[in-house]
């Protein structure tokens, strides 16, 4: 087969659904997943399939599936994930876990599971959508930004480990796009007479207007084509507004404090 099998999770909708798309268009054969099937009888962008990252099982039989009908698997793409916002103190721990095993877990179960085909095929490449956040522990996004930040260290680790097996791995960081996301992001209630009620409140109005502002999806999409085409990619990809990729050169040269209050002005904290 000359054609090379991408699977991407989450690809029902929003960042999945438009890198899907576009490499479909681009003559790849891709594999989609998405928790609820049923909730898709006309979904026909590409082939969708059955997944809940949290649950290991379902991570097996998913990548044992793709193999089966493709007969390889050359590109991972870990899109799942969701938002949570909240201050850290009022947080409940089980959004903290139930982020975690969505966002970290799950990307850490598909590579587990698809790192024997692709040794067996001699190689293959692993791309992870972390985010921008991911480089910085933003106010009320404390948990996203764990998450993400835990996620691109693995990367950095993992590309080491298997670099002799032929397999890349490597981190696309995108900041924000116009998707789904904060719908279906997890929300900390706003609780009166907490001491955070008012700068939570303001705060989650600014994130939600950043997302609706956002940038279109297929951007992100072009970037995971671009790094595709790459014989020996990077470790690092930021995809974004201008400023968003700037604050990544600006965490790295300026000291803490400037940086933590150049966040704290764009925040209006």
């Amino acid at each position: 087969m000359d054609k090379k099998v991408v699977l991407i999770t989450g690809g029902s909708s929003g960042i999945g659904k438009s890198i899907g798309t576009y490499l479909t268009s681009k003559g790849y054969v891709v594999c989609g997943t998405t928790r609820n099937l049923e909730k898709y009888p006309d979904f026909d962008a590409f082939k969708l399939i059955t997944l809940d990252v949290k649950d290991q099982q379902s991570v097996l039989d998913c990548v044992s599936e793709v193999v089966s009908l493709e007969g390889q698997l050359d590109i991972l793409i870990n899109n799942a994930g969701m938002g949570i916002t909240g201050p850290i103190e009022e947080t409940p721990h089980e959004e903290i876990l139930n982020v975690f095993d969505t966002n970290f877990h799950g990307p850490v179960h598909m590579m587990k599971a698809v790192l024997p085909q692709m040794r067996k095929q001699g190689g293959g490449l692993i791309i992870n959508i972390t985010s921008i956040a991911g480089y910085m522990g933003l106010p009320f996004r404390g948990y996203y930004s764990a998450t993400k930040g835990a996620l691109g260290l693995v990367t950095e680790a993992l590309r080491m480990e298997t670099k002799s097996f032929g397999i890349s791995i490597t981190n696309l960081a995108p900041g924000d796009f116009a998707t789904n996301i904060a719908a279906g992001r997890y929300h900390a209630p706003v609780l009166k007479d907490s001491a955070y009620e008012e700068v939570y409140q303001k705060s989650l109005d600014l994130m939600n207007e950043h997302v609706d502002a956002g940038g279109d999806p297929m951007e992100v999409a072009r970037k995971v084509y671009a790094i595709i085409q790459q014989k020996k990619p990077k470790i690092h990809y930021p995809v974004g507004e201008f400023m968003q990729k700037v604050s990544l050169l600006l965490k790295k040269i300026l000291p803490g404090k400037v940086y933590e209050k150049l966040l704290l002005n764009h925040y209006k904290l």
